[in-house]
């Protein structure tokens, strides 16, 4: 972690501009709803910030290869812009930011866009500052943008997409995030079908309440899973997959979901489910080839039975955090 934080932290005070890479992640990983979470390579946000003589914050572009209109301009509802009022608050450097936003992930495609758009400000913001904030503080200035997308301070993606790796946070305001040793053979297949599916949305399928036996199931599956991953204990990591309290609520949002998950599985997945809110969903696997193979049968699942159009990515699931590039 160390690493990470000077990559971060440790920049020149005099920069006038800085660009960060900010990827995208994967979220509550089936049965740890809203604590665990982890990046991938491949596809990110990237964000530039400027210092500007003009007070406050000011979004001077938001482009990509998405569609991006519907996001505000306005500093204070959006992703990014938020977290830096919020480091002018605290910094009150004598100067303003101008922010140009890049957008890669798609808008509404569980994949923790906002999370980016959000770590990738504050990484690149704390570039230009005399005195640089902690990685700890960046993440507290970045829930503040998550909040604004999701409704709350979530911080099972912020945290991946600021750390790297697998994360594990406590939830609401102190996250605390512990980054996991990961199985150096851990990949993941991401698919990403083409429609949206907000958090908000994904959230309002979900029942406030829950028997103690679902709780216990779903507990000693989440425990099975980080011990999984810190062991290389694939057998614990199949059954920390398991998800039998979030997934069978959020199932019927995603076209062909239980279609995509058999394809995975019958292509030699580990084990695999819906990716944050959805409607994108991943496998566990122990090789790359193997996990091509299994993005390329999800994906003819979800055509076969969703009659959606999808993209795929595969990564090591020890992926890189945010970082100026």
């Amino acid at each position: 972690m160390s690493a990470t934080i000077n990559r971060v932290s440790d920049q020149s005070s005099v920069r006038m501009s800085a660009t960060a890479f900010a990827p995208a992640t994967v979220a509550n990983v089936a049965t740890g709803f809203d604590i665990l979470g982890f990046a991938i390579d491949g596809i990110g946000d990237r964000v530039t910030v400027s210092r500007s003589e003009t007070p406050g914050v000011t979004i001077s572009a938001i482009r990509g290869i998405i569609n991006v209109s519907g996001i505000p301009l306005e500093a204070h509802k959006n992703t990014a812009g938020v977290p830096l009022l919020k480091m002018l608050e605290s910094a009150r450097p004598g100067f303003g930011f101008t922010i140009e936003i890049e957008k890669s992930i798609p808008l509404g495609s569980g994949m923790g866009g906002s999370a980016a758009s959000a770590v990738g400000a504050v990484v690149a913001a704390n570039a230009l500052l005399e005195k640089p904030f902690s990685l700890e503080d960046l993440l507290g200035f970045a829930l503040e943008g998550e909040a604004i997308a999701s409704g709350a301070k979530h911080a099972d993606n912020v945290a991946p997409c600021l750390y790297g790796g697998v994360t594990l946070t406590n939830p609401g305001a102190s996250p605390r995030p512990v980054r996991l040793p990961v199985p150096a053979n851990l990949f993941v297949s991401v698919v990403y079908p083409a429609m949206r599916l907000d958090t908000k949305v994904a959230r309002a399928a979900l029942s406030a309440t829950l028997t103690l036996k679902q709780h216990i199931e779903q507990s000693a599956r989440l425990a099975a899973l980080v011990a999984g991953i810190c062991t290389d204990d694939l057998e614990l990591l199949r059954r920390g997959l398991d998800d039998v309290l979030i997934e069978p609520q959020r199932a019927s949002l995603i076209p062909g979901f239980a279609a995509v998950k058999a394809a995975a599985l019958a292509h030699g997945a580990l084990g695999g489910s819906i990716s944050g809110a959805g409607p994108s969903v991943f496998a566990f696997s122990t090789s790359e080839s193997t996990a091509r193979e299994i993005s390329l049968a999800m994906q003819t699942a979800f055509k076969a039975n969703g009659g959606l159009d999808s993209e795929s990515w595969v990564s090591p699931i020890r992926g890189a955090g945010a970082g100026l590039v």
